[in-house]
């Protein structure tokens, strides 16, 4: 029986455009991520150095560059969130039949580009639907490393069997799985998670949320 609902954010509730990043640092003159470049993306992603610091490095790396024009471009990656996903959720939360849990990779700069589009009041009727609420950069964690799920199961004494994990990037739900964790590898455009328990009904055969809603 599943208890916990672990959700993703970008491409399960919020739209992404995940090549609108490559094209345009193309226009400023990054053309190619090196080793160097995707290990900064990632001490960045975990908070371990800061958005001035991140811009920083980049801006030294490609001077021909604004700082304005890299964030922009690190944020164009960032597209709308649907109120009627917002309204599935809203809907499990006040349900309160299960656990629900935001695990987030994901950067200041990102977070403030979210908020900007979706508008501060929204940002916040979306966070309180969840009991906790994890992004990369505030726990240090990131996926799909093992301890960050490992993390999430310990601080709620989650049993993985109990827990479902969607997540629209292969290599996150794989490592889920991993730990016995229930995974939908979420398929962006072909799938929306408002169809969660039709596409999963087989993890929720006896949910009072199933007989209450469909």
């Amino acid at each position: 029986m599943i208890k916990t609902l672990l959700f993703d954010f970008g491409d399960v509730f919020i739209n992404l455009d995940k090549e609108a990043p490559n094209i345009e640092m193309k226009k400023i003159g990054i053309h190619s991520f090196s080793n160097e470049m995707m290990e900064i993306n990632k001490q960045y992603e975990t908070g371990k150095i800061a958005t001035s610091q991140f811009l920083d490095w980049y801006h030294k790396a490609f001077p021909c560059s604004s700082k304005k024009q890299l964030s922009d471009a690190w944020n164009s990656i960032i597209l709308t969130f649907p109120e009627y996903r917002l309204k599935f959720l809203e809907g499990l939360a006040n349900s309160k039949q299960y656990q629900l849990i935001l695990l987030s990779n994901t950067n200041n700069l990102h977070i403030e580009k979210v908020i900007e589009n979706m508008t501060l009041k929204r940002y916040n009727r979306f966070k309180n639907c969840f009991d906790a609420f994890y992004l990369s950069q505030e726990i240090n964690l990131r996926k799909p490393d093992k301890n960050i799920y490992e993390f999430v199961l310990n601080s709620h004494n989650i049993n993985p069997n109990e827990c479902l994990f969607i997540d629209d990037t292969k290599e996150n739900t794989e490592t889920a799985k991993t730990l016995g964790i229930h995974t939908w590898n979420i398929i962006p455009k072909k799938e929306d998670v408002v169809d969660l328990f039709q596409t999963k009904k087989a993890l929720f055969q006896n949910s009072y949320y199933i007989t209450q809603n469909f």
